[in-house]
């Protein structure tokens, strides 16, 4: 703020903010902190007590300032953050993207400085306990439940989320504007034949925000929008930042060995296609899977074998790391 009172329009803050991604019992997850109202407030230094909602529990991904003094790197800063908020140390990482739109903190509407963030994707294996109560693991679909194909097209896009774009559709102003609207919603949720991306989870969950249909928690009309299916809504634009991730992943999953990072040191085929499929939302044939795998020579037989409950005995195998050396396309494509 400036003598006058008056916010300082050149002044900038930059966050760090982590998408912490697991594989647990085959379903994604990430790890979130939750807020009340009180800490979450104390969290953020100025922000006014009515600018956020006053729901019990606020979930955020973990997140903090970078102190230029203090932190020598951005990932050092992020690091440092993730190891204070949620006890624990994360191995691979990779920047996501910078996240600097007008008003996506409260704080900036109240007068504040501009928050950008840098975003981070970092995958790991440990999910044990957290040793902090607030720190939790959640299935990445809660946020986006109509992105899980691998039981069939989720009930939710046609019984809700369809007619409601058509209907916002229809809204438009003019032809001009139907038209768009038609097409986007046609590309990112596979409409007339179309078929779906599964890399396009910032596009729909940006469409169906652009249409009313879902809620950030900075909103102050998502309470009216509360208990509707949706998926579960986070503190600032953090939903936001985890779409971008996932659909990061989605694609990168197809052109690098990045899904070993999600990997323990031995596993088995059927394993490694769990967990692909888990990331990418869809069911992957079997066959074709492991063809593409042992083409690739992406993994190598340990000799071993695991005895699965219920099932036949299995190879067990790990990652051959001496890949990396050899070509670029490593990735498990599916599609």
């Amino acid at each position: 703020m400036n003598s006058n009172g008056e916010a300082d329009l050149g002044q900038v803050v930059i966050g760090l903010n982590a998408v912490i991604v697991a594989i647990v019992d085959d379903q994604p997850k990430v790890l979130i902190v939750q807020h009340t109202q009180e800490t979450l407030t104390a969290q953020h230094e100025n922000l006014s007590d009515h600018s956020l909602s006053q729901n019990d529990r606020h979930e955020v991904l973990p997140f903090g300032p970078f102190y230029p003094m203090q932190h020598r790197t951005l990932e050092s800063g992020l690091r440092s953050w993730v190891e204070e908020q949620t006890n624990r140390e994360i191995g691979y990482v990779e920047q996501l993207y910078t996240f600097g739109n007008a008003g996506r903190d409260p704080r900036e509407e109240a007068g504040g400085p501009r928050m950008v963030s840098v975003g981070y994707l970092a995958l790991v294996q440990d999910t044990g306990p957290t040793a902090i109560d607030n720190a939790l693991w959640q299935d990445w679909y809660r946020y986006f439940p109509w992105e899980d194909w691998r039981e069939g097209k989720p009930a939710l896009l046609d019984a809700d989320l369809i007619p409601a774009l058509r209907r916002w559709i229809d809204q438009a102003e003019n032809s001009s504007q139907r038209q768009e609207r038609y097409e986007r919603t046609c590309i990112t949720f596979g409409l007339e034949d179309t078929p779906w991306n599964d890399e396009l989870v910032l596009e729909r969950y940006e469409l169906l925000y652009e249409a009313n249909l879902v809620w950030e928690a900075q909103d102050p009309s998502h309470q009216s929008k509360s208990g509707n299916g949706r998926g579960t809504a986070m503190a600032f634009d953090h939903r936001r930042i985890l779409a971008t991730a996932i659909g990061r992943l989605r694609g990168k999953i197809k052109y690098r060995p990045v899904v070993f990072e999600l990997m323990p040191p031995t596993f088995t085929l059927l394993r490694l296609q769990r967990v692909v499929e888990a990331l990418s939302g869809a069911r992957l044939h079997k066959q074709n899977f492991r063809r593409l795998v042992e083409k690739k020579g992406l993994v190598e037989a340990t000799g071993k074998i695991e005895s699965l409950t219920g099932g036949r005995p299995a190879s067990q195998f790990r990652f051959r790391r001496d890949v990396l050396m050899e070509r670029q396309a490593l990735g498990v494509r599916h599609n």
